[in-house]
């Protein structure tokens, strides 16, 4: 599973999200999500509010990785976004969050599922790419760092 296969282009990455809290940035990944990938966006708001209520996806560095399960898809998609300032996000490290990478998978799928998480989260441990990737405020040049950055780890 590559980060390319997981966001199809510059359409799902947002490079400046501004929210004012947790709620309101899933609120507005869900939206966007919807219209990249063409699904329910109620479902995918509430899908992700039910995860965060297991417990907060904010894995801590100013990363969160929120995820849930759609029955219309076929394979795991996602969306980055970049925000414009830090939200609280209830993060393991209490730390705000400006970087979140939004996972959606199959009801079904499981292993992809997990798979997929693992691959955001590997790449997203990249203190260098992280950096980049919060200097940067254009949607293609983000996509391009997340997708290149594969690539070359791939490569090496």
């Amino acid at each position: 599973m590559e980060i390319a296969d997981l966001l199809p282009g510059p359409d799902a990455v947002l490079a400046s999200v501004k929210a004012s809290g947790k709620k309101a940035l899933l609120a507005e990944l869900a939206s966007r999500a919807a219209s990249v990938f063409k699904f329910d966006e109620r479902r995918l708001f509430d899908r992700l509010l039910e995860r965060e209520r297991l417990g907060s996806t904010g894995i801590g560095g100013g990363i969160a990785i929120p995820h849930g399960r759609m029955a219309t898809l076929t394979k795991p998609c996602g969306l980055f976004a970049r925000l414009a300032q830090p939200v609280d996000f209830d993060s393991i490290d209490e730390r705000p969050v400006d970087i979140v990478f939004l996972l959606v998978a199959p009801e079904g799928a499981g292993a992809d599922h997990l798979k997929a998480l693992a691959r955001v989260s590997r790449l997203l441990r990249d203190r260098s790419l992280v950096d980049k990737l919060r200097a940067t405020e254009n949607a293609d040049a983000l996509y391009a760092l997340l997708v290149e950055t594969v690539q070359a780890q791939s490569a090496a």
